[in-house]
């Protein structure tokens, strides 16, 4: 028997590319949690008690654009519609009026041709902080590649099964799902021993009541990195990943990056290599908008690989 389905429409503001917004969520074609065929993009959620899947097909065009959705699971009555309509915005940053940066990426010749080519491209956020928290400590000291991998076996070990819709969807577990768990568990998946132990304590303090994470986002930046970086096992690289991914701060270029700044260097022609400083100072003319060229920076390498359009 088929789970229960709810058709919608989601008209976002223009423009707006689902591709390019996805690539920039999902950052590597072996994804498993942001799915994406070409045409379909689909990820699961966390809704009460169990998970619910979602769907997405852009059927309009870059400036008329408009999503169908197709939300399935056990419960999919209007409210759970409510969460999952608020959920798409917020990881397809639906609502960011980008109309400043692209006036300045128009007046500015060393980041104008890149912005034309990726017009359409929504600044996206993981659906949770924690959920950010866990990326950047997966990828810490690793590729990307390694780090999706890893997030790959934790969410199919953990996470709430979505019976609808795709085969093996899993939504990605939350401090519920993770604050049992014995740190060896998340060893045998890959992750470092130390990597573990953040994770499973991060997630009994929320649950514990002793870390809000979401109560970050009405912070000022030097509380949020300063009670990130108060996290055992958190650095300053993974805090600004939080800050940008998780907290959606689009000012925030992770200076630590070392991936990110190689991009920097070579799309700006920079013979010398950056430390974080000099990242600094190289960003700050695009200030306030450095978390863009992060993501315009990423859909570049995406491009040059051929993954991206």
């Amino acid at each position: 028997m088929s789970a229960p389905e709810r058709h919608f429409l989601i008209e976002p503001p223009a423009p707006f590319r689902l591709d390019l917004t996805v690539w920039a969520l999902r950052r590597r074609a072996h994804n498993e949690i942001d799915r994406w065929d070409g045409h379909v993009y689909q990820r699961a959620l966390s809704l009460g008690e169990g998970a619910a899947a979602f769907e997405l097909v852009d059927e309009g065009e870059l400036d008329a654009p408009r999503l169908a959705v197709t939300l399935a699971g056990d419960r999919v009555d209007g409210r759970a519609e409510a969460e999952a309509r608020a959920a798409v915005a917020k990881v397809l940053g639906l609502g960011v009026d980008l109309s400043g940066f692209a006036a300045m990426a128009a007046a500015d010749s060393s980041l104008n041709g890149l912005a034309a080519h990726m017009r359409g491209l929504k600044p996206p956020r993981f659906p949770t902080v924690f959920e950010g928290l866990v990326n950047g400590i997966a990828c810490q000291q690793l590729s990307l590649t390694v780090g999706v991998h890893l997030l790959n076996r934790l969410t199919a070990a953990y996470g709430p099964v979505a019976t609808a819709l795709s085969e093996g969807l899993h939504a990605f577990p939350g401090p519920t799902e993770l604050a049992d768990v014995d740190p060896i568990e998340l060893k045998a998946l890959g992750f470092s021993l130390a990597k573990a132990r953040t994770i499973v304590a991060s997630a009994r303090a929320i649950l514990g009541g002793d870390l809000d994470l979401e109560g970050l986002e009405g912070e000022e930046d030097g509380a949020v990195l300063e009670r990130l970086t108060s996290l055992h096992g958190v650095g300053r690289w993974t805090a600004q990943y939080v800050m940008l991914r998780g907290l959606g701060r689009l000012h925030i270029f992770p200076g630590d990056d070392v991936g990110a700044r190689n991009k920097l260097e070579a799309f700006l022609g920079l013979e010398e290599s950056l430390d974080y400083e000099g990242v600094e100072s190289v960003v700050s003319r695009w200030a306030p908008f450095g978390g863009l060229v992060y993501f315009h920076l990423l859909l570049d390498s995406l491009a040059r690989s051929g993954l991206v359009q």
